[in-house]
């Protein structure tokens, strides 16, 4: 940490170091998993435009995952999040976008599967590309997050544990990093859907709360 920060506050030099673990999980991603994520998405936009993508995390991943939801509904896709109530049916030709730092996520997984019996396309993203959500996706993107976590990975179970750690608790780096890693993901499709700011603007909700 440069010494300029020394005098910082914490939580100054918590947003220092957190920044600093996205500079480097940016180098860590494996680009040929990213370009395939958003080959995925182009070609669902231009060959399925009646298709729907299903966005569904748990806790924190589900915050994320419903900005990037929002993020596809301003491009033009059939956008839904797992939860809410006007969800559709999901099946063959339809997407789903999975997000689970452990990929263990009883909900997820459950859910995912159930995506998968239905015929729909799995993209999964996660930590760990030995996990059971990795196994079941058909496209992989490793985002790297906590390198330690809690025995019990069930995200509800480790809320009501109170299991915490210090600095970035929980899933914070995961959490984070995959929301910088999928407005990456949004800035390409702006680009190879021919997308323009303005575009985005005249879907964006009108009236709001």
């Amino acid at each position: 940490m440069s010494s300029s920060l020394d005098d910082y506050p914490l939580s100054l030099k918590t947003m220092y170091d957190i920044a600093e673990f996205i500079l480097r999980a940016a180098k860590a991603v494996k680009a040929e998993q990213a370009s395939k994520m958003i080959s995925e998405l182009e070609n669902f936009y231009k060959n399925n435009r009646n298709g729907k993508v299903l966005v569904m995390g748990a806790g924190r991943s589900g915050l994320v995952g419903r900005a990037f939801a929002m993020r596809l509904l301003h491009l033009g896709f059939n956008s839904y999040v797992l939860g809410e109530t006007i969800v559709p049916a999901i099946g063959k030709n339809d997407l789903v976008v999975a997000i689970s730092g452990s990929g263990r996520t009883k909900l997820i997984l459950t859910a995912a599967e159930a995506a998968k019996e239905a015929g729909a396309k799995l993209i999964a993203i996660t930590s760990y590309y030995d996990s059971p959500l990795a196994k079941i996706s058909d496209v992989l993107v490793e985002i790297p997050g906590r390198t330690k976590y809690s025995k019990n990975e069930d995200y509800f179970a480790r809320q009501i544990l109170g299991i915490t750690e210090p600095l970035a608790p929980l899933g914070t780096l995961f959490e984070d990093t995959t929301q910088i890693f999928l407005d990456g993901i949004v800035a390409e499709l702006m680009i190879r859907l021919k997308k323009t700011e303005e575009d985005l603007r005249l879907v964006h909700a009108n009236i709001e709360l």
